[in-house]
């Protein structure tokens, strides 16, 4: 039975949500939700670290019990603690608490006083008027509600792009399983690298659709069919993610890809200009009549439009057609041109890893320096180092360096941004560094003026190379705060700043728009980790994936130099 992270992570995110209505320790449920979020973007698969007998309380806010937790779910694919809690209370109670304004009290108040426990039954509810009746909601309370639950129901779900590459790996490999299959290619916003995936596509090549439908439809990860043919079938899995497979012949194949993996806009342009050609294209191929021109392969497919190849981060009609056709298109960066990483924590903060392991583990993974950057002391959550604690940990990296050949550890410091714009940490300790980078992580509901003069006034000290994740948002959990980025970005130009793409999936900070004003002002990018583990290097794929739908190249981006190079654009 395949057991993704996000399988994982949706049980101890019901078991928070139960926890949470049965009003039990709120130091509990915490340690729930943060479970479930790390598990979640983890990019190894958490059933694979149980079947290599790896201990999972090394991963971030991962206790001995919660590892526990995870093998029996892995085992399983349930815990006892969340059967108990089900057994306790009605079922889909939880989701009331994703509803706004809802929180456990109130839910609870719902149950007990019209039984309610599903969105659903408090639409119904809502609209027939019988909340206000409900001592301590009243009319108003009940109109706030029916607009929030309405605007719940009405969200399309979506997906972190880890999430999906979790389930996408896991079914491309049971589908190349099959005999009859040529060619497997996930393809829709997946394959364009969206930061959230709606639903995922999946395009085969066999001369036997039935089989491969067939054999599709019975993936253990499948909970329900939505439609099945001899060419094409859709599924929904135990995760409520949709799953859409075509099946094709070979000479098909790359007409398929293209049409698929989309974008909607970017396919109607390639239309228009096929039909300027007299030629038309589909998911079959390009046909001159009822002549075909090309459809084996993508490459083929914009050759007959007189097109090179057009990466698929690109295809979002943003001018990449019109790029293509004047020769302008960019050489995207790719995860083999990063020659180090800036950003990455150890235990002597929130980390789970030590100083020497997570610098042995970037070199496995080809990089030849690494930036340790633990918390400043402000952020006592993550247990942030001050002066004095800084001062050893420098010196410690300083004998590792001695030490160890084919990596250089870099010395700096993730140094919180106060609400004034000064810094968490004096200069006299800053100046002894490498670098800093500077962050924003209190305070995000300061006004867009003051949000935005606290960061630039943060960026003209002169040991901060690089401002860290710049809107501070988290993906599902909280919105960028407001500030001009556009005055951000000319600011970084002005000083000489660089701007950070942090690669943990929930962040993807900068965004891919950003990163596109970044690269026309001429701003250098720094594509990181954020890494809090061993474990976490692999998420640079996904910032990779942000960096390229930015059409970023190599020159873009800050990491890219070599340790000398680098060193000598600090000096400037």
């Amino acid at each position: 039975m395949h057991i993704h992270n996000a399988d994982v992570a949706a049980v101890f995110t019901e078991i928070a949500d139960l926890l949470e209505i049965e009003n039990q320790n709120p130091f509990r449920i915490r340690a729930y939700r943060n479970a479930a979020r790390t598990v979640e973007m983890l990019a190894p698969s958490v059933q694979t670290l149980v079947e290599e007998g790896r201990d999972l309380s090394e991963l971030p806010g991962i206790g001995a019990d919660l590892a526990g937790r995870i093998t029996e779910i892995v085992h399983g694919g349930t815990c006892e603690l969340r059967e108990q809690l089900r057994r306790e209370l009605p079922p889909g109670i939880g989701s009331l608490l994703r509803v706004p304004g809802l929180g456990p009290k109130r839910v609870k108040l719902l149950f007990d006083e019209r039984g309610i426990h599903t969105p659903e039954q408090l639409l119904r509810a809502a609209q027939e008027g019988q909340l206000q009746t409900i001592r301590g909601l009243g009319e108003k309370a009940e109109q706030r509600i029916l607009e929030a639950v309405q605007a719940q129901l009405s969200k399309e779900r979506r997906f972190s792009i880890a999430v999906a590459g979790q389930v996408v790996e896991a079914l491309v490999a049971y589908l190349r399983q099959l005999a009859p299959v040529a060619r497997v290619e996930p393809a829709g916003s997946y394959r364009r690298m969206r930061e959230t995936v709606g639903d995922l596509d999946i395009v085969v090549a066999s001369a036997d659709g039935p089989a491969v439908t067939g054999h599709f439809i019975r993936y253990d990860a499948v909970a329900r069919v939505l439609s099945h043919g001899p060419t094409r079938a859709s599924v929904e899995l135990h995760n409520g993610m949709q799953v859409d497979l075509r099946v094709v012949e070979e000479a098909s194949f790359g007409a398929a890809l293209n049409y698929f993996t989309g974008s909607k806009a970017h396919n109607i342009e390639l239309r228009k200009l096929a039909l300027k050609r007299g030629l038309k294209l589909n998911e079959y191929g390009m046909f001159a009549g009822e002549q075909p021109l090309a459809g084996e392969t993508e490459e083929a497919v914009f050759a007959a439009l007189g097109l090179p190849f057009i990466a698929p981060e690109l295809r979002e009609n943003r001018g990449e057609i019109e790029a293509a056709r004047d020769g302008r298109l960019p050489h995207l960066v790719t995860l083999h041109d990063l020659k180090g990483d800036l950003h990455a924590h150890t235990t002597a903060s929130d980390g789970r890893s030590s100083l020497r392991d997570m610098a042995q583990e970037a070199r496995s993974h080809g990089m030849t320096y690494l930036g340790i950057t633990d918390h400043s002391q402000q952020l006592t959550v993550a247990s942030g180092l001050d002066a004095e604690r800084l001062a050893q940990q420098i010196d410690e990296i300083d004998q590792l360096n001695a030490e160890l050949d084919g990596i250089t550890v870099l010395k700096g410091t993730e140094v919180d941004i106060r609400q004034d714009g000064t810094l968490d940490l004096p200069d006299s300790i800053l100046q002894r560094l490498d670098y800093a980078i500077a962050s924003v992580h209190t305070r995000f509901g300061l006004g867009s003026e003051a949000q935005t003069a606290r960061i630039m006034r943060a960026m003209d000290n002169r040991y901060v190379r690089i401002l860290g994740h710049p809107s501070g948002r988290l993906l599902f959990e909280r919105e960028p705060y407001p500030v001009d980025m556009g005055r951000i970005i000319r600011h970084a130009k002005e000083c000489g700043c660089a701007l950070e793409l942090d690669s943990q999936p929930g962040r993807l900070d900068l965004n891919d728009i950003y990163c596109m004003m970044a690269k026309d002002e001429g701003v250098l990018v720094s594509i990181d980790s954020d890494a809090h583990s061993v474990l976490d290097f692999d998420n640079l794929r996904w910032g990779i994936g942000q960096a390229r739908r930015g059409w970023l190249e190599k020159k873009n981006v800050l990491n890219t130099k070599t340790l000398a190079q680098l060193k000598a654009h600090w000096k400037h």
